[in-house]
């Protein structure tokens, strides 16, 4: 088995999986101005996959550019079977490992028994492992999940059963099911997932997800949890440049621990650091005409203008008018009529 883990560079920043909103359009933007040490794809139904026609739809979720490499295949399921059919689909499609989803909170996902439903079934759960296993003997196999369904003390039993299947690694968001994201992510707990891998003597990866803000506030959970890297979702709203600061985060200096080996770091500092580093509006404003034309053409065919909304909201914010042009870029239905609603703001303001 070729595992590309074992070849990464600690700490490991990666990319979250969102649907409609990490699509292949999107992930060549940031590949472009800040590449992540690993890209995901949206998830995509291993059922679907598994079936001759549903499958022809779904392929396009599962597109790609060589410069994305590594690229994990991120796909759900309940049947191993079909499990083991979309895995061996993801090995043919060139993909560099295979993660299987076992957090989703959907409740049209977990009616299938797949997602954080797979969480109260751990017999299932390692089924579903091994079938991945079975379906691409040569790539890693990874989990992402959350530290329980209802409660968080059922994080340590739910982590050994992960981890007895010897995967490559495990992505937890630290939050249950339950708790969705209404509370702040329990990364507290990140070091003790840590300390049960080792107790195992396992060689997984173990990757935080939850409330991360910057790369800044990544490296300070890495240090302070000792887990191998954190995956990072929201804070690339907007921000396509996010990852490209990753060498001089790593040589910047945190300052000292205080007495509980707790970095303080304050919202100030964050946001200083951020507004130091961010490209000027005009940049931003540019890049984001970019991504919607490529948005069209690689995925006009294939999915909603309306996608591309989400994405204004965090392009378009923090600097005078932009209000405004958010409401002008809501009505537009096409890349052209984006573009010129917003060269006509830069020309207001330039």
């Amino acid at each position: 088995m070729k595992n590309f883990w074992q070849e990464l560079n600690s700490p490991i920043f990666c990319l979250a999986p969102m649907a409609d909103v990490t699509d292949c359009a999107f992930r060549q933007i940031i590949a472009k101005y800040g590449k992540p040490d690993i890209f995901w794809t949206e998830f995509v139904s291993a059922d679907g996959l598994a079936h001759p026609k549903a499958r022809e739809k779904l392929l396009i979720d599962l597109k790609y550019g060589e410069n994305e490499h590594p690229i994990i295949a991120q796909i759900f399921g309940a049947r191993p079977e079909n499990i083991k059919k979309a895995a061996a689909l993801c090995y043919e499609l060139g993909f560099d490992g295979i993660d299987i989803n076992m957090g989703c909170p959907d409740r049209s996902i977990e009616k299938q028994g797949a997602g954080a439903a797979m969480i109260k079934n751990p017999k299932l759960a390692g089924e579903i492992i091994r079938a991945g296993k079975i379906g691409a003997p040569r790539l890693p196999i990874s989990v992402k999940t959350r530290i329980g369904y209802s409660k968080k003390e059922e994080m340590g039993n739910w982590v050994r059963e992960l981890l007895s299947e010897d995967i490559a690694a495990l992505i937890v968001h630290l939050r249950t099911r339950k708790e969705m994201s209404k509370v702040p992510a329990h990364w507290e707990l990140m070091r003790q997932i840590v300390k049960i891998r080792d107790e195992m003597k396992k060689d997984t990866f173990i990757i935080g997800n939850g409330d991360i803000l910057n790369l800044e506030d990544a490296k300070q959970k890495i240090e302070e949890t000792g887990c191998d890297g954190v995956m990072l979702g929201k804070a690339i709203f907007g921000n396509p440049w996010l990852f490209a600061w990753k060498e001089k985060v790593l040589e910047k200096s945190l300052g000292r621990h205080d007495g509980v080996g707790q970095r303080k770091f304050s919202a100030e500092n964050f946001r200083a650091f951020q507004e130091k580093l961010f490209p000027e509006t005009k940049e931003q404003l540019r890049v984001m005409i970019e991504h919607t034309k490529l948005f069209e053409k690689m995925l006009g065919a294939h999915k909603s203008f309306t996608i591309m909304k989400k994405h204004y909201k965090a392009y378009v914010e923090g600097f005078v008018g932009a209000k405004e042009l958010r409401m002008e870029l809501m009505s537009a239905q096409n890349a052209k009529e984006v573009e010129k609603i917003t060269n006509d703001f830069l020309a207001k303001i330039e």
